[in-house]
């Protein structure tokens, strides 16, 4: 069985207008899905990445209108990695959060700089040769273009309560001191520990879970895999687009089990016009008049540039 490294990273918002401006404005990810948190339908669960929605590059949000900022603490993701293509987009990259009034820092050869809720993003030159996975944006050349995930950082009191599962159970490869890798047949991402200095908060500005991309036909046995490793893992539910399986690793970080495969996003919507119109999967369509009434009106930059 494989793991196709990370298959999306979910993280809260206290207003869409704002993040949608930022991800899909900023950093030009495409707005591949505006529909609604399924668990909890009268809020916005907006989802960013490539061109066609793939898996890898995948940024979504909850947003929970009002909510106090977050603070990442142990047990929860508090960096997001990306890849770019070269130092030169790097360069590239400082220069257009600057622009954008973004406050940067150069770390080892990485850019780091927070949204405009305190989120943390890093971007790196990777060293491996997985397919980038790029959106189009008329102000960011494709070579600049982010390229999906490298991995996340998570903040851990006990990172070594969370080894075996993640060594022996998921097949996560040692890389160095608390960092691993989980790499499939086309693509892979890390996973990093630092030292947890405090509790964490949830709310916006921080990452609510990190899934990790399975092949539809090993989704039941990775949860069966990962229950006779002691993890309280739920049943799989259907979330139309993929399937999920959700449980929290030793530390305390909440991980899905996600699919791959299938028409995905454009399930419901062309390829030419994701993320255009508010999408409800057929269990929640007979609520659509409510959520329209309660969830606010967003533009979409690639919409108003078209």
């Amino acid at each position: 069985m494989r793991l196709e490294g990370i298959h999306h990273v979910t993280a809260i918002t206290a207003e869409a207008q704002p993040n949608v401006d930022f991800y899909a404005g900023v950093l030009g990810l495409r707005m591949v899905k505006k529909t609604v948190n399924q668990d909890n339908p009268t809020v916005y669960h907006l989802f960013y990445a490539d061109e066609k929605g793939d898996p890898g590059s995948d940024i979504t949000f909850f947003e929970y209108p009002g909510i106090a900022p977050g603070r990442a603490g142990d047990g929860m993701v508090h960096r997001i990695l990306w890849r770019v293509g070269s130092p030169e987009s790097l360069e590239f990259w400082a220069r257009r959060l600057a622009e954008h009034d973004v406050a940067t820092q150069e770390v080892d050869g990485r850019l780091r700089f927070r949204d405009h809720e305190g989120l943390e993003h890093e971007l790196l030159v990777p060293d491996v040769d997985d397919e980038p996975c790029a959106a189009e944006h008329p102000e960011i050349p494709a070579e600049h273009a982010l390229q999906g995930f490298e991995g996340v950082r998570a903040y851990s009191s006990n990172p070594d309560a969370s080894r075996l599962l993640l060594e022996e159970t998921m097949g996560f490869e040692s890389r160095g001191d608390l960092l691993w890798e989980r790499r499939g047949e086309s693509r892979g991402s890390t996973y990093a520990y630092d030292e947890a200095e405090h509790r964490g908060v949830q709310g916006a500005g921080s990452v609510h879970h990190v899934a990790w991309a399975s092949p539809a036909d090993e989704h039941e046995a990775w949860r069966e895999r990962v229950i006779a490793a002691g993890m309280n893992a739920t049943p799989v539910i259907d979330r139309f687009y993929f399937r999920s399986v959700y449980y929290r690793e030793p530390s305390g970080v909440l991980f899905e089990l996600a699919t791959l495969g299938g028409p995905g996003f454009a399930i419901d919507e062309p390829i030419g016009h994701l993320g255009e119109k508010l999408s409800l999967p057929p269990f929640i369509e007979r609520l659509r008049p409510e959520i329209e009434a309660t969830v606010r009106p967003i533009t979409n930059p690639r919409q108003v540039a078209a």
